[in-house]
């Protein structure tokens, strides 16, 4: 890749959500938004080659897709005698910001997040809208076929317009019950970087994470007493943590048993076990913990250990068997059957795992944890084929290079 297009990827990494929340605050329309920036992006991979990398990459970004969004106005303005009224849109001053906290991304997120939209619409509209994911991305982290997707951030795009559902931050009042589907938005999000399922990008996105820890500290200022905001933000801490330590220099996924714990940022560890703590001292005078919190306890146990076999598996699955009462999700059983398998032996976690197949059959974890599992039991030949439909399914080049070593040591 030469220095321009790294440059450009790294635009599109870090700037495609500013440039989307800025022209859906001075335009007040998703979908002039989003094409206006792809358009801005398309002009860059043209000009930047030749005419170099701009010193300041997001305001040429920007500028260039305000430029795009009032052409696009002006040409639709000769169909419907609305030139005028698209040049006030454009020149006006952008609105006062509503709500504790100005953020151009977090009002975005919130739009796309509206409870006029199904839940499906607004993960698929706000991976677009502030991830910057592709479509066909997106539909590898929903195990969706990619025109089921495109519809839905279509329709969800023309709701939005449609019922006018305003570009700002919900009330006080209404927070709480908007949260719940921004939460699980941003970890999306987040799961996405932590490994991304395009092989057309980098197997980690620190750009994602980054941006979903960024977001959900936002949130966590606006609900200080929130129990999942508090423990999304732990688990995404306690997991970013790791970072360094998930790829090696070759390019391969280093699985939690491997890594280098002494890599490991502590400080995002400590932040992230406080909130545990915290959380945990709530749950202890009687708040039920929700799904995040569970996680984020889990993900505590895990980075408390010095060496993988200092871990407490009998606490991990004892969180893992509240966490099934709360989410009886398949992906949920997969992972617990993992810690079965540190307590109770492969055999008994690969016959739990294997009642799951028809839920998971296309879902390359479901396959690379049974090749494990069938690896440990010495039956090869089926632990081969298992890697074999892994490696297949999986999107992300340093898990897939990890699949395939593990694969050929089979012999």
């Amino acid at each position: 890749m030469s220095d321009v297009e790294e440059a450009i990827t790294q635009a599109h990494h870090e700037e495609w959500a500013r440039v989307v929340a800025a022209l859906t605050r001075r335009f007040g329309d998703l979908g002039v938004a989003e094409e206006a920036a792809a358009e801005a992006f398309a002009t860059a991979v043209e000009r930047w080659p030749a005419d170099g990398v701009p010193p300041n990459p997001g305001a040429w970004l920007t500028m260039t897709a305000n430029r795009k969004a009032i052409d696009r106005l002006r040409r639709e303005s000769k169909r419907d005698d609305k030139h005028k009224e698209a040049l006030m849109v454009y020149d006006r001053e952008p609105p006062e910001p509503v709500g504790a906290i100005d953020d151009d991304r977090l009002r975005l997120i919130f739009t796309c997040c509206h409870p006029a939209l199904a839940m499906q619409a607004r993960v698929a509209l706000t991976l677009r809208m502030v991830g910057g994911l592709t479509v066909p991305e997106i539909a590898r982290a929903y195990l969706a076929q990619e025109t089921a997707v495109e519809r839905r951030i279509t329709r969800a795009k023309g709701k939005i317009k449609a019922a006018g559902i305003p570009y700002r931050m919900p009330s006080t009042e209404d927070l709480p019950a908007r949260v719940t589907g921004v939460l699980a938005v941003l970890y999306l999000v987040f799961n996405e970087g932590y490994l991304a399922t395009s092989p057309d990008t980098d197997p980690l996105r620190r750009d994602l994470t980054v941006e979903a820890i960024r977001l959900t500290r936002l949130i966590r200022a606006l609900l200080p007493n929130d129990g999942e905001v508090a423990g999304l933000l732990a688990l995404m801490l306690l997991t970013e943590a790791r970072h360094t330590a998930r790829v090696s220099g070759g390019g391969e996924l280093v699985p939690l048993a491997e890594q280098d714990r002494g890599a490991w940022d502590t400080t995002l560890i400590a932040e992230g076990h406080r909130l545990v703590r915290e959380r945990l001292a709530a749950a202890a005078a009687g708040v039920a913990p929700g799904r995040y919190q569970i996680l984020a306890a889990i993900n505590a146990v895990h980075t408390s250990a010095r060496d993988i076999r200092d871990t407490d598996w009998s606490q991990v699955l004892a969180l893992y068997d509240q966490l099934v009462r709360l989410d009886p999700s398949p992906i949920i059983a997969l992972n617990r059957a993992i810690a079965v398998a540190e307590l109770d032996g492969p055999d008994v976690a690969l016959a739990e795992i294997d009642r799951l197949q028809a839920k998971l059959a296309d879902y390359h974890a479901f396959h690379a944890t049974r090749a494990d599992l069938l690896r440990r039991l010495g039956r090869s030949q089926e632990s081969r084929e298992a890697y074999d439909k892994a490696i297949e399914l999986a999107g992300n080049t340093a898990e897939t290079a990890y699949l395939t070593r593990r694969r050929d040591q089979l012999g």
